[in-house]
């Protein structure tokens, strides 16, 4: 049994970033919402309560019974968790006289406390909240301020509970991953073993054990979490695991090919199959982007199943689920509205009467792809961009036909190719081109074009929740705008979409 954190989630943006850095730190934690977590255990070395975007005075704010964790357990209360620990206890939390939001100076009062050990007498924090504790109960004392926030952090005497009223998993507090360590390591004891190497092997005997000698079939997409969740099952199960990679005609240019010669080399069974010309036929005449997404979906279950049922006496079907996956399916406010219907391979399951296998639903997608290079996963696809499940068929906005298919792959192709050479590809989270519906007037020569406009995106990210456009030099947009409108017959015009996320998305259908 694993030792373990356990996160109880207020709705804070921040949750996952507080256990994306405690896994960082080698330990392992999960994510609850803070009103349904399992019982607690031996296993459980500690709990950390979240940031909330509620205001714990609202009437209707979560505030739980912490009676079977507070003084049991080593409790760490962030932003609203800390203020929830002062208001319930007999303290009091007012509405802050200006808004604390944003870089402060956290002067440590209590060098004796274990939460601040070998951190600097000033250090610079993350404070975003709208509320502040104003009075601490009487057996809680302050031990950290700043010049705005008299309590910036506290602890309760005679127990192992503390609270701050600043975000120390964000990059702006400066010192945040010594106070984690001090918490998780120190005070609850943890010993920092949750590593890729023992993933893979707890995994590798956990799969053996659940699937004995029964038949798995995994549907690849030539992504990492396909790709890493393929080589756990290979190597748990061997031959008894058949891969199969879908060409829908709607995946990059000539990747179906490199694709499929990437995992003969990793000794994965894999049957490949070309729908495509099944795909465009469903696609013709459709542009609403919902219509499209469901269209490839269908075909999709329907070709992977009709080349599975090929298989005999299979029993399990296996999938790339990731954790934030199962943390949305459990969010604070229930399971999440559907931003996209096209998740892993919705439907198959039912459609097929599988039991599923996940082996990856306890990994954010940085440990996935830790896992995949301890696993021996060739760079190409451990460094692969996340590429959306429709493909190119909601980068192409409007009808998808298999002319327009190629002149994205083209343009996308150069794009690609330029990033790498150019030493950009490694530092962008995800980056495509994106064919417009519309077509505006050039001159080429001495002739006039109507043709197409292509939109390059690149952004920045580290889970694809929230992300940022990447800047890109102009030398870099200048060259690979020109190679596209000479090179690319079809279009001849170039843009650079620079809107983040929120509140645009990644994908522009």
């Amino acid at each position: 049994m694993h030792q373990k954190i356990l996160i109880l989630d207020f709705g804070s943006q921040y949750t996952q970033l507080i256990a994306r850095r405690v896994r960082e730190l080698n330990v392992y934690c999960e994510i609850y919402p803070f009103n349904h977590y399992p019982a607690l255990d031996s296993s459980v070395k500690g709990v950390i309560l979240s940031g909330s975007p509620f205001s714990v005075r609202d009437t209707n704010s979560p505030k739980p019974d912490l009676s079977g964790i507070k003084g049991k357990y080593p409790l760490l209360g962030v932003c609203y968790g800390a203020q929830l620990l002062s208001l319930t206890n007999g303290g009091d939390v007012q509405p802050s006289k200006s808004r604390e939001y944003g870089r402060a100076t956290l002067q440590v009062e209590d060098k004796s406390c274990n939460l601040f050990k070998n951190l600097s007498e000033k250090s610079q924090v993350w404070m975003s909240h709208g509320d502040t504790i104003t009075a601490i109960p009487s057996n809680f004392r302050i031990t950290a301020s700043t010049e705005d926030v008299k309590v910036g952090a506290f602890e309760v005497q005679g127990e192992t509970t503390y609270g701050i009223q600043f975000h120390p998993e964000v990059y702006h507090t400066t010192e945040g991953m010594i106070m984690l360590k001090n918490f998780v390591v120190d005070i609850c004891g943890c010993s920092q073993t949750w590593t890729p190497a023992s993933f893979v092997e707890e995994s590798v005997n956990q799969l053996k054990l659940q699937l004995g000698n029964d038949k798995v079939v995994l549907g690849l997409s030539g992504g990492v979490d396909s790709s890493v969740a393929s080589l756990l099952l290979h190597k748990a199960i061997g031959k008894n695991l058949t891969c199969i990679f879908v060409d829908n005609g709607l995946l990059r240019k000539d990747e179906f090919a490199q694709v499929m010669e990437s995992y003969k080399t990793l000794g994965l069974n894999v049957i490949g199959v070309d729908a495509s010309q099944r795909f465009y036929n469903d696609l013709k005449g459709v542009s609403d982007p919902e219509l499209k997404r469901k269209a490839i979906g269908k075909n999709f279950i329907e070709v992977f199943d009709i080349e599975a049922h090929k298989i005999t006496d299979v029993k399990w079907l296996g999938q790339g689920t990731i954790y934030p996956d199962v943390i949305e399916s459990i969010s604070v406010n229930g399971p999440s509205a559907t931003i996209k219907s096209h998740h892993n391979v919705g439907g198959l399951p039912e459609k097929m009467k599988l039991k599923i296998v996940e082996p990856l639903r306890l990994l954010f997608k940085d440990e996935v792809r830790r896992v995949g290079k301890e696993l021996g996963l060739p760079q190409n696809i451990l460094g692969r961009h996340p590429f959306p499940g429709p493909g190119l068929g909601i980068r192409i906005l409007g009808e998808v036909s298999p002319d327009k298919v190629k002149l994205l792959q083209d343009a996308d192709s150069i794009y690609v190719q330029g990033l790498k050479e150019f030493g950009l590809y490694d530092k962008i989270w995800q980056a495509g081109t994106i064919l417009l519906p519309i077509q505006s007037v050039g001159v080429m020569g001495d002739e006039r074009t109507y043709e197409f406009v292509v939109a390059l995106r690149a952004v920045t990210s580290t889970d694809g929740m929230t992300a940022d456009w990447y800047p890109l030099p102009y030398e870099f947009l200048s060259k690979i705008s020109n190679d596209i409108i000479n090179k690319v017959k079809g279009i001849n015009r170039v843009v650079y979409d620079v809107s983040s996320k929120p509140p645009a998305t990644i994908e522009w259908e």
